[in-house]
């Protein structure tokens, strides 16, 4: 029998979803590599519902939507979580997982392949084709993350327009046609461009978003942050969670108001909350206060100079002092 996984549903609605895993051919001709790129889990991670939405959208399509595209993008502010958790699906599935980054700077060739010159062992050249990132990705089971959408160029959506469509194929300059297996799933991530200015995006074409299904990933609750720092630092005391997490949480609101006289430009980021405060934590621990020390080496050389103020008022509001036992 094909080994399953079962998705529990964290806020205890829906019912237990359970899902095979990803079968990955051993006669493949890149069998090796393709298993290289099956992501290992995260012991530390704290689904907050994403791995069992995927979950359900993944039944639907394995259960009724088999020949239709049903490709989805998660669009949140950075520093949410959004590729991470699509690498934890696919480390869930035993899924290979690519992340391939579509910056500006990307070009229809790193996506599609090209034709190249190599050396044919008689003292001449002969022509090769190579498979660009999705083409090779596209060659057997994966987990596609195309993350940054709406920074691609106009060149690199229109490559992309066939394989997303019912057309469901990308055709190479050979003459081949890359189709879309039914063990490929196309994922993409985006930050969101109508409240701040995320160098290099852009406002999807209205065309190229029709091909997705699109879901909004914001930042964690109090709560949430709470459970993500206690299950990565355990030793952590818990007035040190309990305050980190309500600091974050009111930066993040201020980010996102509507009011810009008020609101920070730029947010705590999991990365802040989950890694470099707990690390500045243990570095200034012998500190008579050790998260303000924390909140001065390791949060505010991360932010603009002009939007300190506002990071200072959400401090004073929040903590004005940190707790005096040691951290850990």
């Amino acid at each position: 029998m094909p080994k399953t996984v079962t998705f529990e549903d964290p806020t205890g609605e829906g019912k237990p979803i359970e899902l095979d895993v990803v079968n990955v051919p051993k006669n493949l001709d890149d069998y090796e590599a393709r298993m290289d790129h099956i992501p290992t889990a995260d012991p530390y991670y704290v689904d907050l519902g994403m791995l069992y939405r995927l979950a359900a959208l993944e039944q639907v399509r394995r259960n009724h939507f088999d020949d239709t595209p049903l490709h989805l993008a998660l669009r949140g502010h950075m520093g949410t979580g959004k590729d991470h958790d699509l690498e934890q699906f696919a480390a869930v599935l035993e899924m290979p997982h690519y992340r391939i980054p579509l910056t500006g700077e990307v070009r229809d060739i790193t996506l599609i392949g090209s034709v190249k010159l190599h050396g044919d062992g008689k003292g001449g050249t002969e022509s090769r084709w190579e498979d660009g990132d999705i083409t090779r990705a596209l060659r057997g089971p994966a987990l596609i993350n195309l993350s940054e959408l709406n920074a691609a160029g106009a060149e690199t959506l229109f490559a992309l327009h066939g394989l997303l469509d019912r057309h469901q194929a990308v055709e190479l300059p050979t003459g081949e046609m890359v189709r879309l297996r039914d063990d490929v799933r196309v994922f993409g991530t985006l930050n969101p461009t109508d409240l701040r200015d995320y160098a290099g995006t852009q406002t999807l074409n209205k065309a190229f978003a029709d091909r997705w299904i699109i879901w909004e990933k914001d930042f964690p609750s109090e709560e949430e942050l709470t459970a993500m720092l206690t299950r990565r630092h355990s030793g952590l005391r818990s007035e040190y969670a309990v305050l980190i997490a309500k600091l974050a949480a009111e930066v993040n609101a201020s980010f996102t108001s509507t009011d810009s006289r008020t609101r920070v430009e730029t947010p705590m980021s999991l990365r802040t909350v989950l890694d470099r405060i707990p690390a500045g934590l243990r570095m200034f621990g012998f500190a008579k206060d050790p998260l303000r020390r924390t909140w001065e080496e390791m949060v505010l050389p991360h932010i603009d100079p002009y939007d300190r103020d506002h990071y200072e008022t959400v401090w004073a509001a929040v903590a004005r002092t940190g707790p005096t036992k040691a951290p850990f």
